[in-house]
């Protein structure tokens, strides 16, 4: 018998696409990106209870997504399954990331899970073997299990580690939810960008090139944009909503959120090479 034991909450955090470049497309719809990962101490919480009957249960998660189809879900059931193992657990997800705002919580949220489970169902596995795991979930997946900011191509799962400024930013996220496939199907979503070097990207090349279609599409994305711009270059993370710049330091960042428009939210939140939840 297992005897159950409530864990210490774990990190899942957000992430920024610090640009975001299409390069090509693959024969099976796959778009080939060029990003840059990095993370922020912007994090979801989630707390674990072993079980010893095999049942899988989110106790507790968001409102608007069924247990059944929330990755968290899916990604215990996919580590049970090709573990082989008949522990259970139940999971409590306290959601702090928005979702459709580009910041990756979902796949944040799995790759916790499937970091936290393999050490509290003993199972031990390398970060590798956990990270191809992952990618069956998502294409961000694994950058989460590897926990260092990096350089992405190919659907996301190519990576190498880069070592970025952690500067403070200032994240806007508007009122919107902005499905990721719905842009990537977009006729006129630029979709052949020449190729960059990390060395380009250092040098301060990069865009998002999401961000015009996005905008177009929503209004709201456009606004803040335009609104954070004024007091440095901003740039859309992923496919949206989120927007954010980067400023030295944190009283700056402060000065910026105190003007936001009423009716807007936003965070103040620190750049992070390492990942909180490996910290």
């Amino acid at each position: 018998m297992i005897t159950p034991t409530q864990t210490k909450s774990w990190l899942a955090p957000a992430k920024l696409n610090l640009f975001l470049h299409i390069t090509g497309q693959r024969e099976d719809g796959y778009h080939l990106l060029q990003t840059v990962f990095q993370f922020i101490d912007f994090c979801d919480n989630l707390r674990f209870q072993v079980r010893d009957d095999g049942v899988i249960n989110r106790v507790s998660g968001p409102i608007d997504v069924a247990p059944e189809s929330d990755l968290v879900v899916r990604a215990a059931r996919l580590l049970q399954e090709k573990a082989e193992i008949s522990l259970g657990v139940d999971i409590e997800l306290d959601k702090q990331i928005p979702m459709g705002a580009g910041l990756g919580g979902g796949s944040s949220d799995a790759a916790t899970v499937l970091v936290a489970l393999n050490q509290l169902w003993g199972l031990n596995w390398p970060r590798e073997k956990l990270a191809e795991l992952g990618l069956v979930l998502g294409a961000d997946v694994p950058v989460f299990i590897y926990g260092q900011a990096a350089w992405a191509e190919g659907v996301g799962e190519q990576f190498e580690p880069i070592s970025l400024p952690e500067p403070w930013y200032v994240v806007i996220i508007p009122p919107c939810h902005v499905p990721t496939p719905d842009i990537f199907k977009v006729a006129d979503l630029t979709r052949d960008c020449p190729p960059l070097t990390i060395r380009d990207f250092l040098a301060g090349q990069g865009r998002n090139v999401c961000e015009p279609v996005v905008c177009e599409r929503y209004p709201q994305v456009a606004d803040a944009l335009k609104w954070l711009g004024q007091f440095a270059p901003a740039r859309m993370s992923g496919t949206g909503s989120s927007v954010f710049a980067a400023f030295p330091d944190e009283q700056q960042a402060h000065d910026v959120l105190r003007q936001i428009p009423a009716d807007w939210h936003g965070e103040i939140v620190k750049g992070k090479n390492r990942s909180p939840l490996f910290e």
